[in-house]
C-alpha cells in the first residue's frame, strides 16, 4: 500500500489526561423517534494522540452534529449536515480523511447517509456531504448509489448502510444492496477518486442461498497489513437468524473472495446483529479487535489476528444499541498501556431513547 491510511472510525491517540472510564453521559435525546446508528469521530486537532474533540450525530431532523470537547462528557449542538433540506435521513456515517483528498485538506470531513425521497419516486439514495470547518457547515459532494423504495419483501430495491474509508487513492463506500435480482441483499461497495464520479458496482459478500441477508458492513484495519470486515446475515445459523460474520483480507477492496467466518466466542455463543468492527493497538502485540453487536452489552474481543477459535466477551458498562459505535482511543506501539474505548450508542433496534457515550477500558 501507498500511504496507508487508518479508518477514522480505528483512529489512533492516547486517551490524553482527560480520558478515563466514564459515562454513559448523554449526548442528546431524540425525544419520540427511534434512536439508533449513532455515529462519532474523533477530530485531529491539537498534537497528534491528546484530541479531546468528538463529533457525533445520528438520524433525527436530517444529521444534528453535536460536539464535544472534553472527551466526550458534555456535549453542544453545532449544525446540521443536510441543513434544511428537509426529507427523512437514515444511517448516517462520519469520517475524517487522514491526508488530503479530492480537494480537500487532511482533516476534512465526510458524512454518509441515507435519503428517503418521495418524488418524483419513492426511492433510497445514499449521499455524500463534505465539511472543511469542523462540521459547522456542510457542501453537498455527490450521490452514490440510488435504489428503490424501502419495502418489505423480493419486490425491494433499496441500498442502505454506508461505511465510509479512504485507502490508496480512492474513497470506499460500502453499503448494502437489494437491487441484483439474483439476491435477497448483497454487500457491495463503489470507488471514486474525486468524490463526484462513483465507479462500477463490486460485491463483497453474497449468501450462498438467494435467501441469505447479508448486511452492515463495517471494516477496520489490522497494524497495517491487514482488514476485516464484519456484517449480519441472516438464514443460515439455526436459531440465531442474523448472526455476526467476518472476513480478514490485505486489501478493502477484496473481500469478495476471503473466507466467511461466523464470530462465537469460547463458549460457543453466536452475537446476533447489527455488528460495528474497530482496532487498537493496546492489549497484545497483535492489537485487539473489537466487535459490538446489538443483542448484546458486552464487547466481543480478539487478540489473535481473528483467529476463529479466540474470541471472549468483554463486560461493558455502556448499554447496549442498534449499531453501538465505537472507537479505540490508544497510541502507537502502546500494546503494554490500557486499551481505552469510546463508545456511543442509541436505543436497541425499534427502541427510544437518548443518545448516550463514554469511555470504557479494555480488559
Amino acid at each position: 500500500m501507498a500511504s496507508p491510511a487508518f479508518a477514522a472510525p480505528t483512529s489512533s491517540g492516547a486517551p490524553g489526561s482527560g480520558s478515563v472510564p466514564f459515562g454513559p453521559v448523554t449526548v442528546a435525546n431524540p425525544g419520540g423517534a427511534s434512536s439508533d446508528y449513532a455515529r462519532a469521530v474523533r477530530l485531529s486537532v491539537g498534537q497528534p494522540g491528546t484530541s479531546q474533540s468528538f463529533l457525533a450525530t445520528f438520524p433525527a431532523s436530517g444529521f444534528p452534529i453535536y460536539r464535544s470537547d472534553d472527551g466526550g462528557r458534555t456535549w453542544s449542538e453545532k449544525g446540521n449536515v443536510v441543513g434544511s433540506d428537509g426529507g427523512f435521513w437514515l444511517q448516517p456515517h462520519l469520517y475524517e480523511l487522514p491526508r488530503a483528498f479530492a480537494g480537500l485538506p487532511k482533516g476534512a470531513l465526510l458524512c454518509a447517509g441515507n435519503e428517503f425521497e418521495f418524488s418524483p419516486t419513492f426511492s433510497t439514495n445514499i449521499k455524500l456531504y463534505s465539511s472543511t470547518d469542523q462540521g459547522v457547515t456542510w457542501k453537498f459532494q455527490s450521490t452514490v448509489a440510488v435504489g428503490g423504495a424501502p419495502m418489505p419483501g423480493k419486490q425491494s430495491t433499496q441500498v442502505f448502510e454506508p461505511f465510509l474509508l479512504l485507502h490508496n487513492d480512492r474513497l470506499i463506500c460500502y453499503y448494502s444492496d437489494e437491487r441484483d435480482p439474483a439476491y435477497s441483499q448483497k454487500l457491495a461497495h463503489q470507488t471514486t477518486t474525486d468524490l463526484q464520479n462513483w465507479g462500477p458496482v463490486v460485491n463483497d459478500s453474497v449468501g450462498t442461498d438467494p435467501t441469505q441477508r447479508p448486511g452492515m458492513t463495517t471494516v477496520a484495519q489490522m497494524g497495517h497489513d491487514k482488514w476485516i470486515f464484519t456484517h449480519e446475515a441472516g438464514g443460515n445459523t439455526g436459531d440465531n437468524f442474523y448472526a455476526i460474520h467476518y472476513k480478514i483480507a490485505r486489501d478493502p477492496e477484496l473481500f469478495a473472495d476471503a473466507e466467511d467466518v461466523i464470530l462465537h466466542d469460547q463458549n460457543g455463543y453466536i452475537p446476533s446483529s447489527a455488528p460495528v468492527v474497530t482496532w487498537s493497538d493496546s492489549g497484545d502485540p497483535h492489537g485487539t479487535i473489537i466487535v459490538t453487536a446489538n443483542g448484546d452489552q458486552d464487547l466481543f474481543i480478539n487478540r489473535d489476528q481473528g483467529d476463529p477459535e479466540k474470541w471472549t466477551r468483554m463486560s461493558s458498562p455502556m448499554p447496549s444499541g442498534y449499531s453501538r459505535f465505537t472507537i479505540p482511543l490508544a497510541s502507537p506501539g502502546s500494546w503494554q498501556r490500557p486499551g481505552y474505548v469510546f463508545v456511543i450508542t442509541g436505543a436497541d433496534y425499534s427502541e427510544q431513547g437518548p443518545i448516550q457515550a463514554g469511555v470504557i477500558q479494555l480488559t
